[in-house]
């Protein structure tokens, strides 16, 4: 029997300010990649939204080049567990203030320490969405739905006329997940809502094994830019209304959104391969 090959794993609840808040992310930073079917079968073992796997750059654009698996696919962006991987990093290099990493469909990714705050910025690209109608969408949604807007990313924004339609939504999750990998986001102005939050919203991607994602920092790349044209400013707070919940600040900067949250270790150790 042969001996089991140690790799270093961290669980970080990302956009938390303590445990069990947030989205939990499983960061492991690897020496080179190992074969697509093992990271994503170390995904669907650890069973979380997203496994971020990092490898040191070498093209010199970068730090590390940077993926992401949920239990059953790779995806293009995540914003959380990028925010979770700054985290682990920066955590590691006290005397760096930023990480940038490279990936594959998403560009170039930066988390930086937040000046003087606990917590951290990230940039992703902004996704603004335009729109469209979609009333199959809108029949498995339920509640009333004012507005659906759509990016190509594979990303559908439906809007909604407040905070309490939010959260008291119920989807046909069978009925989304029949759409493919994407990501259903419901939003409404936060007026009223406990959270205090100018923005609220829920996301949704059972076509990509998550029936409810608890904090999606992707969600924002195209709530950021809807929400900023309609409210006329640059930058707000939101709140993803998940069991779990968690705040993100959101600001527009040219080309790309930057988010703002805090980050919280659970779990550090070895996964045995």
């Amino acid at each position: 029997m042969s001996a089991s090959r140690p790799l270093p794993i961290t669980r970080v609840d990302a956009f938390a300010d303590r445990p069990f808040a947030g989205n939990p992310a499983a960061v492991m930073p690897l020496d080179e990649w190992l074969d697509d079917a093992v990271l994503q079968a170390i995904a669907a073992e650890n069973n979380l939204a997203e496994t971020a796997f990092l490898i040191p750059d070498e093209s010199g654009d970068a730090d590390y080049e940077l993926r992401w698996f949920t239990p059953g696919v790779e995806v293009a962006l995540c914003g959380h567990a990028t925010l979770a991987s700054g985290h682990v990093l920066l955590s590691a290099a006290p005397w760096r203030n930023e990480m940038v990493f490279r990936t594959r469909k998403a560009g170039l990714l930066r988390v930086a320490r937040n000046g003087e705050d606990e917590g951290y910025k990230m940039a992703l690209p902004a996704y603004p969405p335009a729109p469209k109608a979609m009333p199959d969408i809108v029949r498995a949604m339920g509640g009333d739905v004012l507005e659906t807007l759509w990016h190509d990313g594979g990303y559908a924004l439906i809007v909604y006329p407040n905070a309490a339609s939010v959260r008291a939504l119920e989807p046909d999750l069978r009925a989304l997940k029949a759409g493919g990998d994407i990501l259903y986001i419901a939003t409404a102005p936060g007026t009223g809502d406990a959270s205090g939050a100018v923005v609220v919203s829920r996301a949704f991607a059972p076509g990509a094994g998550i029936d409810e994602d608890p904090v999606t920092g992707s969600a924002h790349s195209v709530l950021t830019p809807y929400w900023s044209t309609r409210l006329r400013r640059d930058s707000f707070a939101a709140y993803q209304a998940s069991a779990r919940g968690g705040h993100v600040g959101c600001r527009m900067d040219g080309e790309q959104v930057e988010l703002t949250g805090n980050c919280v270790t659970t779990l550090v150790g070895d996964f045995l391969l």
